[in-house]
């Protein structure tokens, strides 16, 4: 039980291993919202969880060897939220960025092919907003953490006389 049939540093390796396959992974398939996983993509997390736990632990079964694989994947979790914070193209390569879905009330194909959403999410997102159709909408944005966001076309762009200074990296 306690006994570990590999070292505790390749158990490690592998968990830091087997968290960036994922984290590209799931950064390639695309943005959704914890609440709009469908059954298939809750079984294919189970699933993934399930096949991914001998690539971290190996042909260990120990408690410490568990407790080891657990302790990198928070580690590496914290290490790469903070560098999240602090590194911006880390951020856009982990999180990505908001892609355009609607623009000027038609729907731009070629971004709804790339994010795999088909034109009945947006018109959802667009009833849920209180409009009924694409025309009705300036733009609809695909945002990071896999909302959509709603611009109608009634509402005027809001113009600053100022102008915004870039500060000067120091």
């Amino acid at each position: 039980m306690f006994d570990l049939s590999v070292p505790g540093w390749e158990i490690v390796a592998r968990t830091v291993i087997v968290y960036g396959a994922l984290l590209v992974g799931l950064r390639l398939a695309g943005k959704r919202e914890i609440g709009q996983m469908t059954a298939f993509d809750l079984v294919v997390i189970l699933l993934v969880a399930n096949a991914v736990q001998n690539a971290m632990v190996g042909p260990d079964s120990s408690l410490i060897g568990g407790l080891i694989a657990a302790a990198a994947l928070l580690g590496v979790n914290f290490v790469t939220a903070d560098l999240r914070e602090r590194v911006p193209w880390l951020r856009r390569a982990v999180e990505g960025n908001p892609t355009l879905l609607i623009n000027n009330g038609q729907f731009v194909e070629e971004h709804l092919r790339r994010e795999h959403i088909d034109r009945e999410e947006v018109l959802m997102a667009l009833r849920e907003h209180g409009l009924d159709e694409p025309s009705a909408a300036r733009m609809a944005v695909l945002e990071v953490d896999g909302s959509i966001s709603v611009v109608p076309a009634a509402v005027k762009p809001i113009q600053t006389r100022r102008r915004i200074r870039q500060r000067k990296k120091t």
